[in-house]
């Protein structure tokens, strides 16, 4: 038999907590439950439902995911949980019931805070999309689905996907703390669903010279080689740091007379209040020390 071990792990999001296990756990399916009756076919979602402070729980792949309400702090609780499910897991009690009816393969979607205030990251355990899409309104959206039904709330304003994640922007006239679970559930059931995000062949908005439709920026082929050197440090440095805060950038032009660097940043990074910190205090810092004399300033156009 098994011997399981659990390792707790935190998220992004504090009320959520993980227990990774060293065996898998379920075969490449994903399942989410809200409550004991929609946990009907897990024994051990109803097991750990008994405990009155779990609101949700996750079980997918090699791991376990736990969200808790607000009555108690994981602190207190993670180390009685953490073996709780030892003990569960390794009387060889079932975990899923997939023979029976009624239970489907869900996406799970958590939402994260961006250091931009009018952007919420939605994050999906699986990939939703081929590369990086932005609509700023319906008409653009007409190629995905997801992004039409987003746009159908008043207060949102902009939407932008990349791989696993859809970052929304709304206007000031909505709160977070009221529209996040709403949206949270829609993008979900969206997901699980089976419905297609972008249609083939979709593009969304561009500016001239790059296309954000690609896993990265389809700068053009011609580029001069301090051009070239800037995409590469972008790409390698840069790219991953903001995409993790729910944005792009993409390189724009370089004006050699000026030694001026112009890009592009989308998704949360696009208005964002601290963009400018981060633009001079970060990229424009990185570039000057590792491409000296050649760098004077970077300029960002918000996408």
């Amino acid at each position: 038999m098994k011997e399981y071990t659990i390792t707790v792990e935190r998220t992004n999001n504090p009320k959520i907590l993980k227990f990774e296990t060293n065996h898998l756990l379920t075969k490449g399916k994903n399942y989410e439950f809200k409550n004991i009756d929609d946990a009907k076919n897990s024994p051990l979602a109803q097991q750990l439902f008994y405990l009155p402070f779990i609101k949700t729980v996750y079980i997918s792949g090699n791991f376990i995911g736990l969200e808790r309400y607000d009555i108690v702090e994981w602190d207190d609780v993670k180390g009685e949980v953490a073996q709780q499910l030892v003990e569960y897991l390794n009387a060889g009690e079932p975990i899923v019931n997939d023979d029976e009816d009624g239970q489907k393969e869900v996406y799970t979607v958590y939402a994260e805070v961006t250091p931009n205030p009018s952007v919420m990251k939605f994050v999906a355990n699986k990939r939703i999309v081929p590369g990086i899409f932005e609509f700023k309104n319906i008409d653009e959206a007409k190629d995905s689905g997801l992004a039409k039904k987003l746009f159908q709330f008043p207060f949102i304003k902009e939407v932008f996907f990349d791989l696993n994640y859809v970052s929304i922007t709304k206007y000031d006239v909505a709160e977070w703390e009221d529209i996040t679970m709403e949206l949270r559930e829609l993008i979900r059931n969206y997901l699980t669903d089976g419905n297609e995000v972008v249609s083939v062949g979709a593009e969304a908005a561009s500016k001239p010279g790059v296309s954000p439709n690609k896993e990265k920026s389809n700068t053009p082929t011609d580029l001069d080689d301090t051009s070239q050197e800037i995409v590469d440090i972008l790409e390698e440095y840069v790219k991953p740091a903001v995409a993790s805060d729910g944005g792009n950038i993409l390189f724009q032009s370089y004006e050699e007379d000026s030694k001026t660097v112009n890009v592009i940043l989308q998704g949360a990074c696009s208005g964002c209040p601290s963009s400018t910190f981060t633009l001079k205090n970060g990229i424009e810092t990185m570039l000057k020390n590792m491409m000296g004399d050649k760098i004077n300033e970077v300029v960002a156009i918000n996408g």
